[in-house]
């Protein structure tokens, strides 16, 4: 895939997106990590933090895009995981975070680098589906990202709150990557292309479906 293509640029799009309505909690676990450091020493570890995260989630994409090529079946259960990824995206009530604040720089960017890896799984999965296993697209939709991540969070969570129809804009984009995921799975392709469409439809409609259900059940 071309990254100046159309193509490649709605892929971009796609992997800006999910990465930013992903990163909300891990803004919030930078955010707790460096908040007991001095106002100097906290940009300096919200940086280097940061930058540790998305390192060690570019070595988690490279292994991921690897295993997609050689594990037989790993793309059918990539896009079932990212189905229940976007179901969880559009829970309510249920961001809860228990990162210990740290009162020294180096434990501050380790705990962050940690602690985005762990929960940046989510987004590491998201994204290389969207890329469609192209590293490429992965590292240019990762790098414009980070910005917006490390300096535009908490705006755009209060924007979410005003407008939460953003967020199920979101999670119809997971639903629609996790059709497309499973579909290019060898062992799935034969028989959903026939199906294409509504076999994506489906997987969408599945995705804000569930959480409508269960957001209405709960309240």
């Amino acid at each position: 895939m071309d990254i100046t293509s159309t193509q490649g640029l709605l892929a971009i799009l796609q992997i800006i997106i999910i990465d930013i309505l992903l990163a909300g909690d891990n803004a919030i676990v930078i955010g707790m990590a460096a908040k007991n450091l001095p106002e100097h020493l906290r940009k300096r570890a919200i940086f280097w933090g940061t930058a540790g995260a998305i390192a060690l989630r570019l070595v988690m994409a490279i292994l991921f895009i690897e295993a997609l090529d050689n594990i037989p079946a790993l793309r059918i259960v990539g896009g079932i995981m990212l189905l229940w990824i976007g179901y969880s995206l559009l829970k309510d009530g249920d961001n809860e975070h228990n990162i210990e604040a740290k009162d020294n720089i180096w434990g501050a960017i380790v705990t962050i680098i940690i602690a985005d890896g762990v929960m940046g799984i989510d987004n590491v999965l998201g994204v290389v589906a969207a890329a469609e296993g192209h590293f490429g697209l992965v590292v240019a939709g990762m790098l414009v990202t980070v910005p917006i991540i490390v300096w535009g969070s908490t705006l755009f969570v209060k924007l979410i709150d005003k407008f939460p129809v953003i967020l199920y804009a979101g999670g119809g984009i997971l639903g629609w990557v996790s059709a497309s995921m499973i579909q290019h799975d060898p062992m799935a392709a034969p028989y959903i292309e026939p199906y294409s469409l509504p076999f994506h439809i489906g997987c969408v409609v599945l995705v804000l479906g569930a959480a409508m259900i269960r957001n209405r059940l709960v309240k």
